[in-house]
């Protein structure tokens, strides 16, 4: 009976059970997951079933890591997302966390560009630390996704974007995101990119400061091929700043609305 153990090919005999398998491979391993669930109980197994074996506290081979990693996934996403290109220009609250969301998924390659640098007011949102004050945001988020999934790879532009240098850097997509703060900027990347490349999903983000209600967010179809997340109405102004809880569930529903589109297609 043919299995996948820890991302690979395995076989094992009919009637072979989770805690079987673990006694005969990894006696000391703690966490079970079968098809993405921690299992807490004896169950058999069955053909095609995704097995992980995992004992706490051991630093996996680097053959390994990538494996354990995604291992809570559900079955069947991760080829699909390693062979995912995703672009997302502007690397504040929004582009920061979707940047780590994704790299946390294991979206195969990430396309970020921002011309700025961190700043303290940045840190009550955005996915920087203290000790990176003063760097380039790109140099910052790159060092910060290669500790949280090296496997992942990302090209980073250190650039303002417009729409006179948007391709060829976008060109190679199959998800574009709009991660801006300012209005004008959301309005030249929208036009620019879908005039330029129609058929390739953009999904981009208005209306989250403040502290308002979590239902008023969402995500609405605005075109073909273009989604907006946010509530449409709150933006930044005296009085209705940005703080991560909003701003992080906008920029969530941005990376798992990507996630959506690359595994649909």
């Amino acid at each position: 009976m043919k299995i996948k153990l820890n991302e690979k090919p395995f076989e094992v005999e009919e009637g072979m059970t989770l805690f079987g398998l673990r006694d005969a491979l990894k006696p000391g391993a703690d966490v079970l997951i079968l098809n993405g669930a921690a299992m807490f109980s004896d169950v058999p197994l069955s053909s095609g079933d995704e097995v992980s074996l995992i004992r706490r506290g051991e630093v996996p081979s680097a053959d390994e890591l990538e494996a354990l990693m995604i291992s809570r996934h559900t079955p069947g996403v991760h080829a699909k997302v390693k062979a995912a290109t995703v672009g997302i220009a502007g690397l504040g609250g929004l582009g920061s966390a979707i940047a780590v969301a994704l790299a946390r998924v294991g979206v195969g390659r990430l396309i970020i560009a921002d011309f700025d640098v961190v700043e303290p007011s940045n840190l009550n949102r955005q996915q920087y630390f203290v000790d990176q004050i003063g760097m380039l945001k790109t140099d910052a988020l790159v060092s910060n996704l290669r500790k949280i999934n090296p496997y992942v790879q990302v090209e980073a532009h250190t650039v303002k974007v417009t729409p006179e240098n948007l391709f060829p850097m976008f060109g190679t997509v199959d998800v574009m995101i709009e991660a801006f703060d300012r209005a004008d900027q959301k309005a030249m990347l929208l036009q620019a990119f879908t005039e330029q490349r129609p058929q390739v999903p953009f999904v981009g983000a208005s209306g989250m400061a403040g502290f308002g209600p979590e239902d008023t967010l969402g995500i609405r179809k605005m075109g073909r091929t273009v989604y907006i997340a946010g509530d449409l109405e709150t933006g930044a102004r005296p009085g209705c700043g940005l703080m991560a809880p909003r701003v992080g569930i906008v920029a969530h529903m941005q990376a798992n609305f990507a996630l959506r589109l690359i595994l649909a297609s």
